[in-house]
């Protein structure tokens, strides 16, 4: 579900529109799609209520039917952003979750699994520490700990 280049140290955004552009427009050039395909369904998941789960962490995702198979993006932003999160906090680390339309509890599956993974302490700590986006993605995938 993430591959080594999907993990991103320093990114930066102004707001949380502008980041969910920007990783959008990197997730449609990975994926071979518009961004128009990709960016206004994570918008309607936001305007449902933010993904932004607390801690410094946010989730934001949708089902395409353009996507065959669940594809992640993970972010480590450069400075915080505000995210609506339902902490209040701003979020720092941001894996953007895009699945295929019409499996929905593939895609319940797939969300816990990265938030369980993202919510936790220790990764997130271990996220938050990693010198590069190699450490960042061997942390988030490190087998002893579940994977991602």
């Amino acid at each position: 579900m993430l591959a080594p280049e999907d993990a991103l140290v320093g990114l930066r955004a102004p707001g949380k529109r502008a980041l969910l552009g920007n990783l959008a427009g990197r997730a449609a050039g990975r994926l071979g799609l518009p961004v128009e395909a990709i960016l206004p369904p994570l918008l309607r998941r936001e305007d449902l209520g933010s993904t932004g789960v607390g801690g410094g962490v946010a989730l934001p995702h949708a089902r395409l039917e353009a996507v065959r198979r669940p594809f992640g993006l993970l972010a480590r932003l450069r400075e915080p952003v505000d995210f609506d999160a339902v902490d209040d906090g701003p979020v720092d680390l941001v894996f953007l979750l895009l699945l295929p339309a019409g499996d929905e509890g593939g895609h319940l599956n797939a969300l816990a699994c990265v938030a369980r993974r993202l919510r936790d302490p220790e990764t997130a700590a271990a996220l938050r520490g990693a010198r590069d986006a190699a450490g960042l993605h061997a942390r988030v995938t490190d087998r002893s700990a579940g994977k991602v």
